[in-house]
């Protein structure tokens, strides 16, 4: 048979695996603040936007009336306690007088402060940094306070949230490392687990865990399903081989080693697997050669031929005089 690779020494680790849909780490309904028309749309869906870019505007002729007329009462306050304060200093006006005329122009600043604030909210402005991802609104249409707008999302980074069961909590941390494989496209992403929530849930006996992924290519969207694989526990020194190289039989995991020119039969205790290694926790020691194909059709004595190659998988395994 094909050249046979050794056991080897090395890390593996065991995973939590889960699917989860990718999620945006901000999103936000942007509601209307005042009532009127839609005078204006300035962004359309999948737009990308900064921190107060104006999305919408709403007629503003109503408001801006409202301010003009806050900004005459109170400048009509301000002149009549100007006067009031000349008298007062004559002692031809009342102190109860002139202290009702100061609250009067206070409320009168109050509600030109409201009148200007309403006035702001005809521009509708993006709460964040961020891509439109919904848009509700058309021009023309006559808005209330609290209607829809728009929806927006921040992207970057997007977040996977999984429910681990609570007997792994002390295996994770935060920044600990994360790998996770997209289920529309196999594409494999990498995270760090961002939160860990403090409380287990009752209903279910799992903990929150939020994963973060900082960097992904332009085609993963939120709303993709990916598995997330958690590290919970790693072994730096361990015994490894091809997980290929492991056969069940009757009840027992088994592997060949070459021995010499001779098949040898081993069972084996098997700990932590992955997608490529098995550990082997007893019945193998590192550097012995072992048989990856082939191997089903082995017995315990058999004679085989070794041929030296450069290559360690995909080789063709024969037996002695097949």
């Amino acid at each position: 048979m094909d050249w046979i690779p050794c056991a080897t020494t090395g890390s593996i680790a065991t995973y939590y695996t889960a699917t989860a849909s990718l999620a945006p780490e901000k999103e936000a309904e942007v509601l209307a603040r005042v009532a009127g028309v839609v005078k204006q749309l300035l962004r359309e869906e999948g737009d990308l936007v900064r921190e107060g870019d104006t999305l919408l505007l709403i007629d503003n002729d109503e408001y801006l009336y409202r301010l003009r007329q806050a900004e005459a009462e109170r400048t009509d306050l301000e002149s009549r306690l100007a006067r009031l304060e000349e008298m007062r200093s004559r002692d031809l006006v009342s102190a109860e007088e002139y202290e009702s005329l100061k609250n009067d122009l206070k409320s009168a600043e109050a509600n030109e402060g409201m009148a200007r604030l309403n006035l702001s909210y005809t521009r509708v402005t993006a709460p964040f940094s961020g891509r439109v991802t919904v848009r509700y609104a058309d021009p023309g249409q006559t808005v209330a306070v609290g209607t829809p707008l728009f929806v927006m999302a921040d992207f970057e980074p997007l977040l996977a949230r999984v429910h681990v069961p609570a007997k792994e909590f002390a295996k994770l941390a935060p920044d600990q490392p994360v790998d996770l494989v997209l289920e529309s496209s196999g594409e494999r992403l990498t995270g760090h687990i961002k939160l860990v929530s403090p409380v287990i849930d009752a209903s279910s006996g799992t903990i929150k865990v939020t994963v973060e992924i900082p960097q992904y290519p332009p085609t993963v969207r939120p709303g993709d399903f990916a598995q997330v694989r958690i590290v919970t526990e790693r072994r730096a020194a361990a015994t490894l081989v091809p997980k290929i190289a492991l056969v069940a039989d009757r009840g027992e995991r088994v592997l060949f080693v070459a021995a010499d020119s001779t098949a040898e039969r081993r069972v084996v205790e098997v700990g932590f697997e992955d997608d490529v290694n098995a550990e082997i926790q007893s019945g193998l020691a590192p550097g012995e050669r072992v048989v990856v194909k082939g191997q089903r059709s082995l017995k315990h004595g058999q004679t085989i031929k070794v041929i030296e190659s450069g290559q360690v998988a995909g080789d063709s395994a024969t037996q002695d005089g097949s």
